[in-house]
């Protein structure tokens, strides 16, 4: 329930603040467009956030027979925690790292990279899978995967901004427009902030650990993950930052700006969790 009301908080925000950047740009016939932009976008989001997310990505659907290990872990715990199977997919890409999407448990699905599942033993994929399907059960997967596109979306409101009044008669840039467009990026971060709590991974870690019965196998996995992660960036997640937060370890190379959109807390900490539930 608290999720549903972040989401509804957020989608609300959103209509509030396409109706600003589009009075700021357009005056009333740009705050009427860009409310319409904002309500389409918010309808799109709720529907097709996942898809998208996936799309990003470039991930593929795989099944028993393509990927039969893999397949069957995420079968064996959505089992054993009482959820529908979930759609499965792999992401060709080297950085190990995994996440999971959709709008509901009934619509979700599970994304590993082809570099997390060379680097860990079956053991450690099962404490990862146990993570990400925490998540799943815990209902976080709404609000991650909306707030992740959202933001993506608001990163990109330049193009919009260049459309309709980005530049004076005199065709210089319109100052008004670049400072509007200068602060929508770190108003996009700032959303993530807003919907994202980082308690949620030591949650969805703890579940995890319970739900695959090793809370060492998952230490095991973040510990990995995160020493190779560090020197394999990930194109996808570079390209569309506001997408870190979905992920069991923060893909983004970046400081900076890009740092902004860091949900995770540290690495250590969590481990030492883990550590501690297993003694």
């Amino acid at each position: 329930m608290f999720n549903w009301m972040k989401t509804a908080i957020l989608m609300a925000g959103i209509l509030a603040l396409f109706a600003a950047v589009g009075g700021a740009i357009g005056g009333s016939q740009g705050m009427v467009l860009a409310l319409a932009i904002g309500a389409v976008m918010n309808l799109f989001a709720y529907w097709f956030s996942d898809k998208m997310v996936l799309r990003m990505y470039n991930a593929h659907e795989v099944d028993e027979t393509s990927a039969p290990q893999f397949y069957n872990i995420v079968k064996e715990l959505a089992t054993r925690a009482g959820l529908p199977m979930p759609r499965v997919y792999i992401i060709d890409e080297e950085q190990p790292n995994a996440f999971a999407t959709g709008r509901n448990p009934h619509h979700a699905a599970v994304a590993a990279t082809t570099g997390i599942l060379r680097l860990l033993t079956a053991r450690e994929i099962r404490g990862v899978i146990g993570h990400e399907l925490s998540h799943v059960r815990h209902r976080d997967i709404l609000i991650s995967t909306v707030t992740a596109v959202v933001a993506a979306a608001i990163s990109n409101l330049a193009q919009f901004g260049m459309f309709f009044g980005g530049r004076n008669a005199d065709n210089r840039p319109n100052p008004i427009v670049q400072i509007v467009l200068i602060i929508l990026a770190p108003i996009a971060a700032m959303l993530i902030q807003f919907a994202i709590s980082r308690a949620r991974e030591f949650e969805a870690d703890r579940g995890g650990a319970e739900l695959s019965g090793d809370p060492n196998a998952l230490a095991d996995a973040l510990i990995k993950i995160e020493s190779h992660a560090r020197g394999v960036p990930m194109a996808p997640a570079e390209q569309h930052p506001s997408t870190a937060q979905m992920m069991i370890i923060n893909p983004l190379s970046g400081g900076g700006l890009q740092s902004l959109f860091s949900t995770h807390p540290s690495t250590e900490e969590r481990v030492e969790r883990l550590r501690a539930m297993a003694a």
